[in-house]
């Protein structure tokens, strides 16, 4: 058996973050269950973010992929797409990392924090961050 993980997923995309991305994610978060055309099934072999209706995780498993106004301007209302995952990973999802953080980096609204993961009974967490369209590398030999 494996070791286990929480994997999060905290961040804000641009309203004009492309269909065929926003598809994938669906996708990945179990909201659609046909997979999207153009995703390469080496780097996404399956969905990473269905929620497990029986995660050992305090609070279980949560994802939410919806558009919000982000705030009021005097000619309408700035949106952003809001993604946040919270899934109970096994280590073959690791492997998948990089591909989902390639995913959603460069369609990131806001540089900084957009999640986390950690060894379910571990205290330290490794961050994803991001920035200038990308991220930074996350080192998962000390999970």
């Amino acid at each position: 058996m494996g070791d286990h993980y929480e994997a999060v997923f905290s961040c804000f995309l641009r309203d004009d973050t492309p269909d065929s991305v926003l598809a994938a994610l669906r996708w990945h978060l179990g909201l659609e269950s046909q997979e999207p055309e153009g995703l390469d099934p080496e780097d996404h072999p399956y969905q990473l973010l269905v929620p497990n209706h029986n995660s050992r995780l305090p609070g279980g498993d949560m994802v939410f992929l919806r558009r919000t106004a982000q705030e009021s301007t005097p000619s309408g209302a700035r949106y952003e797409w809001e993604l946040f995952a919270r899934c109970y990973w096994v280590d073959d999802c690791l492997l998948q990392l990089d591909a989902l953080l390639s995913l959603i980096a460069p369609h990131a609204a806001r540089a900084g924090y957009a999640g986390h993961i950690r060894d379910e009974y571990g205290t330290g967490m490794q961050l994803f961050t991001f920035h200038d369209g990308t991220y930074d590398p996350v080192d998962l030999r000390h999970t």
